[in-house]
């Protein structure tokens, strides 16, 4: 692993978040080739000098990014299409450093958001970042009533304690957001800091981005068949998987008669109309 550089014990990251940035530069800068297998838990343990489940927690994160897919028995590997599902990250990355952040999104429960912008808010915590304005929106589905998805598989019928798993591990997410984002704001770190979070009654079946109302990536949710734990026991479920969406990057030109532009276009007015209509505040875990 002589390709991996060190973690740097001054930095104010978190160990896990370091880890992460050092893969992903390796997967970015081609170190690791699409396709490769990334060394296991134990060997990212040693290198970095960080517990195992440090190293997986990282791997997990990148592979929230899209960067990597996980084989059961077989490992980690990176994904063989990264340049389109990794396209959104950096722009994210960029958007922090030059100023004002607007984000709006929609999708089933918010984890790769939390992904992609825990390490900018980290860094805009510690003053490595100077964003002037930060403004977040997310619009999600009221799990509190049958949707469609998650179902069980046997029957495809709904079921309250799984739409209850589905439930917590939204509001994990978010409210990690949400919180930090009320921290910045309250300490004065970002002059004008806002995270609201709306839901609406529907199962959406894809996942959108838009970045300061100039940038929209899309992706489709697979609908997949796995098993989970519900109350101590294994259960079979229908889930859309937002880990396994592909991006698709449309961005506003000064042509507005593109279809990339138009697209942008269209799909803030989209969202603009399921906010300010059908959906409603969100009240925590509900």
């Amino acid at each position: 692993m002589e390709q991996l550089e060190q973690i740097d014990p001054d930095d104010p990251r978190p160990p896990f978040q370091q880890v992460v940035a050092v893969l992903r530069a390796a997967i970015l800068t081609r170190k690791f080739e699409p396709g490769d297998q990334l060394p296991s838990y134990a060997e990212l343990a040693k290198h970095f000098d960080v517990a195992p489940m440090t190293a997986q927690k990282a791997v997990g994160l990148l592979r929230n990014e899209g960067l990597v897919v996980t084989r059961q028995g077989r490992g980690s590997f990176v994904r063989q299409r990264t340049e389109r599902a990794v396209g959104l990250r950096p722009h994210i990355d960029q958007m922090f450093q030059a100023g004002d952040v607007a984000i709006d999104f929609a999708g089933f429960s918010g984890e790769t958001l939390h992904g992609a912008l825990s390490e900018p808010l980290d860094k805009v915590r510690a003053g490595l970042l100077h964003p002037s304005s930060l403004r977040i929106r997310i619009l999600l589905p009221d799990l509190t009533q049958p949707i469609g998805l998650p179902a069980l598989a046997a029957d495809r019928s709904d079921s309250p304690a799984v739409r209850a798993r589905s439930r917590r591990i939204t509001h994990r997410s978010i409210q990690g957001i949400v919180e930090t984002v009320e921290e910045l704001s309250a300490l004065g770190v970002i002059e004008a800091a806002t995270a609201q979070v709306r839901v609406f009654h529907a199962a959406p079946l894809f996942k959108l981005y838009i970045l300061n109302e100039s940038e929209a990536f899309f992706g489709f949710y697979p609908v997949v068949e796995h098993s989970v734990a519900i109350e101590g026991k294994p259960v079979d479920i229908f889930d859309p998987m937002g880990k396994d969406a592909v991006l698709f990057h449309y961005s506003s030109t000064d042509d507005e008669t593109s279809i990339s532009s138009q697209y942008v276009e269209q799909s803030q007015k989209w969202f603009n109309s399921v906010w300010d209509s059908v959906a409603r505040e969100y009240s925590g875990g509900e």
